[in-house]
């Protein structure tokens, strides 16, 4: 049986200022760059939303995640090439990183709310680019493989790994685990005010 958390003012509050968060960082995330790889700030509200709002609020966060990416024109390569296969793996990377990250914080909060932080974050841009991948291969391999060729790989993997998502996923990684449990730790304190 589902536990039914009774949903507050608050947490409905706050779901609806990180939806606001998602929805500017994804659309500010092409012009916040680290040399080459975009600083993608988007997935720390997530994970903030799995600390504080619960996992069903944090699926919402998600959704909102993908659906941006797909208006704002950020899929519109891999839109050209499927467009059906695009919106499905954008909007489940986009939803699934955030149920992932709802899920690990709910389970690991019992013992140690910080330490869920931790693990919601790490576990948030690995489910994320992992669906990625995963629609990269089931929906999009051959034209990767032409992008790659034209970029001189001689390797799809290598291509996808060191071009495609490489870069971006260590610096994704790394602001996650980074600021969500400084964030966190911020609203805790401003809470307790």
């Amino acid at each position: 049986m589902i536990e039914r958390k009774k949903i507050t003012t608050r947490s409905l509050v706050l779901c609806a200022m990180l939806t606001a968060l998602v929805i500017i960082l994804q659309m500010m995330g092409t012009f916040v760059r680290l040399g080459p790889f975009q600083i993608a700030l988007v997935l720390v509200p997530i994970v903030i939303g799995a600390a504080t709002c619960g996992v069903w609020m944090t699926g919402w966060l998600g959704l909102v995640f993908g659906a941006v990416v797909l208006l704002n024109g950020d899929a519109a390569a891999f839109l050209s090439v499927n467009a059906l296969g695009t919106v499905a793996t954008v909007l489940l990377k986009g939803v699934a990183c955030a149920l992932a990250a709802g899920f690990t914080y709910r389970l690991l909060a019992k013992f140690n709310r910080y330490l869920a932080v931790l693990c919601a974050a790490l576990v948030c841009p690995i489910v994320n680019t992992g669906v990625f991948l995963l629609g990269c291969v089931t929906f999009f391999w051959d034209t990767i493989t032409v992008w790659g060729i034209a970029e001189g790989y001689n390797s799809t993997v290598a291509y996808v790994f060191l071009f495609m998502v490489g870069g971006n996923f260590l610096v994704e990684l790394a602001s996650n685990m980074l600021l969500s449990p400084v964030i966190l730790r911020i609203l805790n304190i401003r809470k307790k005010a």
